[in-house]
């Protein structure tokens, strides 16, 4: 939760000052897991929605009093290749199509979006139909998309991973 509140804090820092010259520009890192969940990271997943829900209404409140010169830009890559979640396996016959990203791949998505004054990038683009899917689809629907993918229980094999690695550490310490 740290991580949100130096969001606040930042933003809070040098929002006044773009307000006041009406220029500036406000880029958010989230996650495509602020965008959709999956089992047993939720609270990883509740603190990337809250960046992602930050992130849109100060969008809208900067709409709303007409600060056009400021532009925003929330960055919501899919699994970076960053060793944070090694172990996260999709279903083996779509791993092949959405591999982990590298991190020079997403720093250049984003810069790119950035640049250009787009609002929002999702990387890969793949992520906007699972998001556009999400919202149309009734749950069921989504949870058998999330199965066909093996996004539902994607995050099991890091957990256990963790697991045994926090069980392998109390046995060296003799806890």
């Amino acid at each position: 939760m740290s991580r949100n509140k130096s969001l606040a804090w930042t933003t809070k820092a040098f929002l006044p000052t773009m307000l006041e010259i009406n220029h500036g520009h406000i880029v958010t890192v989230a996650s495509s897991l602020g965008l959709f969940s999956t089992a047993g990271v939720e609270d990883y997943c509740a603190s990337k929605f809250g960046v992602v829900g930050f992130h849109e209404s100060l969008s809208h409140e900067l709409k709303a009093a007409e600060k056009d010169g400021i532009k925003t830009t929330l960055v919501c890559p899919y699994l970076v290749d960053t060793g944070m979640f090694r172990g996260c396996r999709i279903r083996k016959e779509i791993e092949p199509f959405l591999p982990p990203l590298k991190p020079d791949y997403c720093v250049k998505q984003a810069m790119k979006a950035i640049l250009t004054d787009q609002p929002m990038i999702c990387t890969p683009r793949l992520m906007y139909i699972v998001t556009f899917m999400k919202s149309i689809l009734p749950f069921e629907a989504v949870v058998c998309m999330y199965r066909f993918l093996g996004a539902d229980k994607c995050m099991y094999p890091f957990i256990a991973q963790r697991k045994q690695a926090t069980n392998n550490n109390e046995a060296k310490n003799g806890i």
